[in-house]
C-alpha cells in the first residue's frame, strides 16, 4: 500500500508473477540476435513488413482507448493523445524503412500470428471493455517493445548499424518515460477498478505476452 492507502504496483506485480513469459517476450531470440549482431536480415525485413500491418490496426486500438479515456474524469487524455499523434510519424517511418529495404508494402500478406493479434485488438472496441483493461493492455504492448529494443542498444551491444535506428526508436529513454507514464495510468486505473475488471486486465496482460512471443516467432519462421 502507498501513503494514501491505495494498492500500488499492480502491473509490476504481474511482471514478477509472469516473469518467465515476460522474459520470453522481451528477450526473444529474434531481438537478442539483433543485439548480438547475428540476425538474418531476411527475418528483420519480414518483421518490418508485418509490423507495418500491425501498426495500422494498432492505430484503431489506441483510438478506442482514447474514446474510453474521454469518458473518465482524469488527466490521462494528453498522454494517450500523444501516443495517437506519434503513430502518424510511425507509419511514415515504416514506409521510409520499407523503401530503404526494398519492401513493397502493398504486396505484403498478413501472416497468421499477426491476424490473431489484430483480432485481439479489435475486441477492445466493444463498449463493455472498461478503460482500466484497455489502458493496461496499451501499456504492456508498448512496454514489451521498449524493453526488447532497449536491450538492443544497451552497453556491449553488437547491433548492426543499419538496425540501430529501429532499436533507438523504441529503446530510447524518451519512449521508456512514455511507457512509465502509461504504467502509472494503468496502476491508478486498476486500483480503482472492480475485482472482475482487474482479473480481465491481468488476462489481457498475459495474452499480450503470448501474442508478442508469437509475433517474434512469426518474424523468424513465417508462422
Amino acid at each position: 500500500m502507498d501513503g494514501d492507502g491505495v494498492e500500488a504496483g499492480t502491473t509490476a506485480a504481474w511482471i514478477e508473477r509472469h516473469q518467465q513469459m515476460y522474459e520470453r517476450a522481451t528477450r526473444h531470440p529474434f531481438t537478442v540476435s539483433i543485439r548480438d549482431g547475428t540476425i538474418d536480415l531476411s527475418t528483420f525485413k519480414r518483421w518490418l513488413s508485418q509490423d507495418y500491418l500491425f501498426v495500422r490496426e494498432f492505430i484503431a486500438f489506441v483510438a478506442s482507448v482514447l474514446l474510453k479515456c474521454c469518458k473518465q474524469e482524469s488527466s490521462d487524455m494528453e498522454i494517450i493523445l500523444g501516443g495517437v499523434a506519434s503513430l502518424s510519424d510511425e507509419l511514415s517511418w515504416f514506409k521510409n524503412e520499407a523503401a530503404k529495404w526494398g519492401i513493397d508494402l502493398a504486396s505484403v500478406s498478413q501472416l497468421k500470428s499477426n491476424t490473431e493479434y489484430h483480432r485481439f485488438l479489435r475486441s477492445f472496441t466493444e463498449p463493455e471493455v472498461i478503460y482500466a483493461v484497455a489502458v493496461t493492455t496499451f501499456w504492456i504492448i508498448e512496454t514489451v517493445y521498449q524493453d526488447s529494443f532497449g536491450f538492443c542498444i544497451e552497453e556491449g551491444n553488437k547491433t548492426p548499424p543499419e538496425l540501430l535506428g529501429t532499436c533507438q526508436r523504441w529503446g530510447s529513454a524518451e519512449f521508456k518515460q512514455y511507457c512509465q507514464s502509461l504504467q502509472r495510468i494503468a496502476d491508478r486505473s486498476l486500483a480503482n477498478a472492480p475485482a472482475d475488471a482487474v482479473k480481465s486486465a491481468e488476462e489481457a496482460f498475459v495474452r499480450v505476452l503470448e501474442l508478442e512471443i508469437g509475433f517474434w516467432e512469426m518474424s523468424s519462421s513465417q508462422s
